[in-house]
């Protein structure tokens, strides 16, 4: 039974603002960016766009469900998160008019009985913005009416994505993609998806935006549940019974992990847009710290760590007597998804200590702080990624140079010339990218690292791009290692939305080669690697004049003392 959704196909011109998720318009704009990359003999053919949905999955070779969660670029061409999906779009450029058909399971009453039933399809018609909807039975004699000359686009067969053509050869083995004739292409489809999901709409904006409000709200009821315990606040009734939520202590990586999912899930948010990173002490020193499976530091009530005008942790339940939460620093670098869409958001926080970073932690808060405040301050249209990343290092290399961790071979030399010429020395020496290693951001949207095929294109690097002219032999780029792990390297464009992530870590691994540097206090640098690792992370959208920061939760050294010290 044919489930038409819509009168005649639309063009840009005559789609109407709808509450639904504007599915056609990614599919028009797609089709548009899709055929300025196929060869000019095929521009004016019919296009098509055929595209599989991912399946539920299971645990290894058991029938036990894990969670699901609807391929991206499936989503973004149908708004359709439903397990088992098919989808067909149709494009002629000489009229610029599209067509799409969602195809939804049809269930039997084995699959009612085990799972909740996909929407029929007058439900899927009024939830999706497409033209029609069938089951998935109709695929295949909807592909065979299909123009003989038209060019059928789908997404490579690497493994990585749910293949269509998997699903016609269990239903119908001897058909293949399209009619006689059709041209199939797997060259186009992913590349054009990429660039056209790089620039985002006030709709997936404001679903960016809503789950930027949700983690940020759960960053904070982490940060309180801690003030909480140092105010002594949170009394525990053991009496025979488990502990409710209210009584709940933050004593574990896990533990904290499972206040800030909860803080989510209570909100609506069903999925984190990434494993959560939850490191405490010197583990926040790995950057995809994902197992949060360790206990806080514990140490005896000596104050040697303590610089908090003397007053220790020791309101808080004690582990066994005499002993307190050490003075070390929590990274948590997590964020839910929002109907498919990211957020990622990351804070490091002070535990022990009375809620107060330690002298070294709060130097070194202090410098990422202004690493990021330095590059919200550039973004705009126009900007390179590339200096972003740069202008970073230079500030880790000033503030290192305050501290002394970062020293002149030179020492009688002062003056401001040989500051200058010594701050170009230990950028060009590539030393800053042993404590800061990582790029300062990455594309965002319904992925975390989002469309890196559009978010860094061959050779559009403003510095060190490997086969390009632009060695930078003067050095005003730093050192190549700045650049290496970047997964962003072009001039930003309005209706981006971007992470601003930098960081400064102590990794012994990657401090190894470096002890040796004439640029390096190795006796200073002592003093500050029990800090582990610090960053601090925003999501940004780049304005027509400027950026927008969608991050809500604040970030100022005084306010997350203040909160990790219950004072507020």
């Amino acid at each position: 039974m044919v489930g038409s959704c819509s009168g005649p196909s639309q063009t840009m011109a005559t789609m109407l603002p709808t509450a639904k998720y504007p599915a056609k318009d990614h599919v028009l704009r797609t089709f548009e960016t899709l055929t300025l990359t196929v060869h000019p003999s095929q521009r004016d053919k019919p296009q098509v766009i055929v595209l599989a949905g991912s399946e539920t999955p299971y645990r290894n070779d058991t029938d036990r469900e894990l969670p699901f969660r609807q391929e991206s670029n499936f989503f973004y061409l149908s708004g359709c998160a439903v397990p088992g999906s098919l989808f067909l779009a149709t494009y002629h450029p000489d009229s610029a008019t599209v067509n799409t058909k969602l195809y939804v399971p049809k269930p039997t009453l084995e699959d009612l009985m085990w799972s909740p039933a996909p929407p029929t399809l007058s439900e899927a018609c009024a939830a999706y913005d497409v033209d029609a909807a069938f089951h998935n039975v109709e695929l295949v004699n909807h592909l065979k009416s299909l123009p003989s000359d038209a060019l059928v686009h789908v997404l490579p067969r690497t493994g990585e994505f749910p293949d269509v053509r998997n699903y016609l050869g269990k239903c119908s083995p001897d058909h293949s993609l399209g009619s006689t004739g059709s041209a199939i292409s797997e060259e186009h489809l992913l590349p054009a998806l990429h660039q056209t999901r790089l620039i985002k709409d006030s709709f997936e904006i404001a679903l960016i935006r809503k789950a930027n409000e949700i983690s940020s709200r759960a960053h904070e009821v982490v940060m309180r549940v801690l003030g909480l315990a140092v105010q002594g606040k949170i009394k525990q009734d053991r009496n025979n019974r488990p502990l409710l939520p209210a009584e709940w202590l933050i004593e574990t990586e896990a533990q904290a992990e499972a206040i800030f999912v909860a803080s989510c899930r209570r909100e609506g948010a069903f999925h984190q847009a990434y494993l959560p990173i939850v490191a405490a002490n010197i583990h926040a020193a790995t950057l995809h710290y994902c197992c949060n499976d360790k206990a806080f530091a514990w140490g005896p009530v000596t104050g040697k760590h303590t610089h908090n005008g003397g007053h220790l942790t020791s309101i808080v339940p004690e582990r066994e007597s005499g002993s307190v939460l050490a003075p070390q620093v929590l990274l948590i670098d997590a964020g839910c998804e929002w109907d498919c869409y990211s957020s990622d958001i990351t804070r490091t926080m002070p535990v022990g200590n009375g809620g107060k970073f330690t002298s070294e932690a709060r130097a070194i808060y202090d410098l990422v702080l202004e690493m990021q405040q330095e590059s919200l301050a550039m973004l705009r249209p126009g900007v390179h990624w590339d200096d972003v990343q740069l202008r970073c290092h230079e500030v880790l290399v000033d503030g290192f140079l305050r501290l002394g961790i970062f020293r002149s071979p030179e020492a009688s030399r002062a003056d401001l010339k040989s500051r200058d010429d010594l701050r170009r020395n230990i950028l060009t020496s590539g030393l800053s990218a042993a404590f800061f290693p990582h790029g300062v951001g990455h594309s965002l949207g319904m992925d975390v690292h989002d469309v890196p095929i559009a978010s860094k294109p061959p050779k559009t690097g403003k510095y060190f791009v490997p086969g390009s002219n632009s060695s930078d032999s003067f050095g005003t780029g730093g050192h190549e290692s700045f650049y290496k792990l970047l997964r962003l390297r072009l001039s930003l464009l309005a209706g981006m939305v971007v992470t601003v992530e930098p960081g400064i870590y102590f990794s012994p691994h990657l401090l190894a080669p470096h002890m040796n540097s004439v640029f390096l206090d190795t006796t200073v640098l002592a003093r500050y690697e029990s800090v582990g690792g610090i960053r601090i992370e925003d999501d940004v959208l780049i304005t027509e004049r400027g950026a927008e920061n969608l991050t809500t939760i604040r970030s100022e050294t005084a306010w997350i003392e203040a909160v990790c010290a219950g004072e507020i």
